[in-house]
């Protein structure tokens, strides 16, 4: 089965699976009553509503407007599948308000037009003016598209945008801005060749000239050529950049000649090395074209050494991606009650990427792309989608901007207050679960499943080879595999597949004995006799440890269908802990809105002395440490600071926390305190100001026994649904990581991508 018809399946079902679609509303205050009914409707909602009709800007003090964005669209132009239709369209425009929320939380509403008539378009969404705080037009074919922009513009006075040709233009702006800077090149002398000549091409344009390129020195070309004062088949705003500076006949391969920049808004494969080899010394291509770009980056590259190129593609450097700009546009100019988004606005944008490009890069990001001393310059010239700075420094210039040009409503005053407000809006740690799948991209690992005859397991491995996560073992009955793969239409021919019971060549029968020889040799003196040791080595999860230890395997996943304890004995019978590790130990990552929670130790130790507390926390810092986030621990229990004299519980956390102030006094460590106390900074303030809490919640719960962190871990998993990773085992000398009864297939594919980047600092 093709990678396409696995994607095309997946795709249906996770729009399908639960509550159809991507996106539902949910109540922001309190509904748990008769009397909180009675204010959020009948009678107490009279109130607001007089409060607006007498003062009608009080309509962003009692209701969702001020964050709330409409994206619209007919259907006509829905990514590259053209005129599919409004309703068709829908799947996309809620992905679109999804990338809203999670990039910039901005709530909205999708709205489908089954119309192509320009004046119904405009008069609908005219009259949802008093809902919206902005609207996103969004896939509407040219050249309406102008024409809906401009007169919605005009008639409206909530912020509006056309991200399909505002947003490349922006982010493609703020590369070449910085490229031309780093090849020492004037813009306003610069040659441009432009492929492609409809909305996204028209913006992009006008946006370079208005950074100061000159339309005598931009080529414009559709499918019929270079738009030259002499054609009469110009449609739309094309007649906008004709230039009679070359022959009407002149070809793209001709322009191309001499030319420093090229940007290509059209079709894959039009460009070969020749074109590219005759552009001007220092050239800049942006390929843009996707999936499939103009020329590729590997052509590109070979041919021309001191090409700076971009494409829209995630898999190559300085990615042209939209989602670096319209939730950070929408947001500042939201926060100021902007009244569109005007020029100056989208400049602001544009100079806030490019500058955000030459600071340091944030730790973050190096681990997400597996680069230490990644840095502006000819492959970073834009930042990346993971980059948690975008929001605190895009929309701020927006709303700047905003507020300079005479459009905002609202000011803001406090600019540092603003974007500490943002950063704290999202969790802004949030972007770890991306940025360790990216690194593990960048150089996987070899890595063993034990529990191969589990179809939830040959699902996780699917997608870990599709995205190229991980190389897979898999260790089963090799027919039951087989089978599950075929009953699952799960196509899996180059992953290796072992049957440790039933070794087939003679490879397979010397491995075994290799194996069950280093078995007995490690717990020969510790009840094994070489006899025990060939029985064991026919059991998956000893089999696996073996792969990992001997080097066969880089990492192993095990633990879906057999009790914790069988899966992590093995492990620490033959990997076993790291020299100076008494207790090795497990540790959740809750991923929440205020950031990831880590949680330990959740899966080994059932009741540990202090000093093994103390251990557990050095483990769970170091980890944390390792997705370069500082730890800021709380030690759990139901006493605070002491309130509680006695008992077994709190009296070991207030020991383990003093043992580890006096060990580390550089690390963020208090306790002991009960739970809600960790993250209720304004309480620490006033009750414990001594704490070493007080400027900001803990990242890290270290509980004091077994119990109490799997209820608590459990517990959340389930009432609050938050996406969780784990278990991660902790304190190992190598990577084995114990899946938790029931996983599913998203949380198998996170535990590889830990086990990868685990494997790889290894």
């Amino acid at each position: 089965m093709k990678k396409e018809t696995t994607l095309k399946e997946e795709a249906l079902h996770y729009h399908a699976k639960g509550r159809p679609g991507k996106i539902e509303v949910i109540p922001s205050k309190e509904t748990a009553n008769q009397r909180d009914l009675s204010l959020a409707y009948s009678p107490g909602v009279a109130e607001p509503c007089l409060a607006i009709a007498e003062n009608p800007e009080d309509v962003y003090k009692y209701t969702a407007k001020g964050n709330l964005v409409a994206v619209i669209s007919n259907g006509t132009a829905v990514l590259g599948l053209g005129d599919i239709g409004a309703a068709a369209g829908k799947p996309v425009m809620e992905g679109k308000g999804l990338l809203f929320k999670i990039y910039a939380d901005i709530d909205c509403f999708d709205l489908e037009l089954d119309t192509k008539n320009v004046d119904e378009f405009v008069r609908t969404v005219k009259i949802l003016e008093p809902t919206f705080g902005g609207v996103n037009l969004e896939d509407i074919s040219a050249p309406e598209c102008f024409e809906i922009e401009e007169r919605l513009k005009k008639e409206l006075n909530i912020p509006v945008m056309h991200d399909d040709q505002h947003g490349t233009a922006i982010i493609s702006a703020a590369a070449l801005l910085n490229a031309l800077e780093l090849v020492g090149k004037d813009i306003s002398k610069v040659k441009i060749v432009v492929n492609g000549a409809g909305a996204s091409a028209i913006s992009c344009t006008r946006l370079y000239c208005a950074l100061g390129a000159q339309k005598a020195n931009v080529f414009m070309f559709d499918s019929k050529g270079v738009l030259h004062p002499s054609r009469t088949n110009l449609d739309g705003k094309k007649s906008e950049f004709v230039n009679d500076n070359m022959p009407a006949e002149t070809s793209l391969a001709d322009a191309l000649v001499g030319a420093d920049v090229f940007v290509g808004l059209s079709k894959g494969n039009i460009l070969n090395q020749d074109m590219v080899r005759s552009m001007a010394p220092n050239c800049i291509v942006f390929a843009m074209a996707n999936p499939t770009p103009e020329i590729s980056y590997e052509e590109a590259t070979a041919a021309r050494p001191d090409i700076i190129m971009a494409t829209g593609r995630s898999d190559y450097p300085n990615q042209v991606n939209n989602v670096l700009g319209f939730p950070y546009i929408f947001r500042g100019a939201l926060d100021v009650r902007a009244r569109a988004i005007n020029e100056e606005m989208k400049l602001a944008a544009v100079r806030a990427l490019a500058e955000l490009a030459k600071k340091p890069v944030p730790d973050i990001v190096n681990l997400a792309y597996e680069n230490s001393n990644l840095h502006f310059g000819p492959d970073y010239i834009i930042p990346k989608p993971v980059d948690p700075r975008l929001l605190a420094t895009v929309a701020p210039a927006v709303a700047r901007a905003a507020m300079e040009s005479g459009v905002a409503q609202q000011e803001i005053t406090d600019w540092e207050g603003y974007a500490i407000h943002l950063t704290k809006r999202l969790g802004i740690d949030n972007n770890l679960t991306r940025a360790i799948q990216t690194k593990a991209k960048q150089n996987p690992k070899r890595v063993v499943f034990t529990d191969a005859e589990n179809a939830t397991v040959l699902k996780a491995v699917r997608v870990v080879v599709e995205e190229n996560i991980a190389k897979p073992i898999l260790l089963g009955n090799v027919e039951k595999v087989r089978a599950l793969m075929a009953e699952n239409r799960i196509e899996l021919d180059d992953v290796l597949i072992i049957d440790p019971k039933n070794p087939v060549t003679a490879e397979e029968t010397e491995r075994m004995d290799r194996y069950a020889a280093h078995l007995y040799e490690k717990r020969q003196r510790k009840g094994f006799i070489l006899a025990d040791a060939r029985q064991k080595i026919k059991h998956r999860n000893y089999f696996g440890v073996m792969m990992v230890e001997t080097g066969d395997a880089d990492a192993m996943i095990s633990g879906l269908s057999r009790n914790y304890p069988d899966t992590i004995r093995p492990a620490l019978q033959v990997i076993g802990p790291k020299p100076g590790i008494r207790k090795v130990a497990g540790m959740y990552i809750l991923m929440t809105k205020l950031g990831p929670l880590f949680l330990a130790d959740t899966t080994v130790n059932l009741d540990p002395t202090a000093e093994e507390i103390v251990e557990i926390a050095e483990l769970t810092a170091k980890q944390v440490e390792k997705f370069n986030i500082k730890p800021r621990i709380a030690m759990l229990t139901y006493s605070n600071f002491g309130s509680v004299a006695d008992g077994a519980a709190a009296v070991k956390m207030r020991s383990a926390t003093t043992i580890m102030q006096e060990k580390h006094p550089e690390m963020v460590v208090e306790g002991e305190m009960q739970a809600h106390l960790a993250f209720d900074t304004e309480l620490m303030r006033q009750n414990y100001p001594f704490s070493k809490l007080v400027d900001g919640p803990a990242n890290t719960l270290i509980f004091p026994n077994l119990s109490s962190s799997n209820i608590a871990y459990n517990l959340i998993r389930s009432i609050a649904g938050v996406e969780l990773i784990g278990p991660i085992i902790m304190g190992l000398k190598k990577p084995v990581h114990v899946l938790q009864l029931g996983s599913s297939v998203r949380e198998i594919v996170d535990m590889v991508a830990i086990a990868v980047v685990d494997a790889q600092v290894k």
